[in-house]
């Protein structure tokens, strides 16, 4: 990874886009198999249901989303001047923090006071 964080910025949307354009691929064909199987796969003791293949699917799918949304905010908070500054107490975040999780929007101790 980039020690440049505009560029890391970039990696990391790109990996997160390519995570939701593959989930969303595999949650099309699992909607495909679901709406041509007239099985109750809720009650087969072998491998994983439909159900709880498309509950893990669906979570995967808005993690990734969630974060090409951070990805983007910070993209654009470095746009307008105030990427790594507290959107809550104006204070500097920490590089540390920055190179640990790139799209950070408060410093830690904004974050653990706001649950973030």
């Amino acid at each position: 990874m980039s020690s440049d964080p505009r560029a890391l910025l970039q990696e990391l949307r790109v990996q997160a886009e390519a995570r939701v354009q593959a989930t969303a691929a595999i949650l099309d064909e699992l909607t495909h198999d679901r709406e041509s199987s007239n099985d109750d796969d809720e009650h087969d003791p072998e491998g994983v249901t439909l159900s709880s293949e498309w509950s893990r699917l669906t979570g995967l799918a808005e993690a990734a989303a969630s974060e090409l949304r951070q990805v983007d905010d910070a993209l654009a908070r470095m746009d307008a001047g105030t990427y790594g500054v507290c959107a809550n107490c104006g204070r500097p975040i920490p590089a540390a923090r920055l190179q640990a999780r790139p799209f950070a929007e408060y410093c830690v101790a904004c974050a653990e006071k706001l649950g973030h």
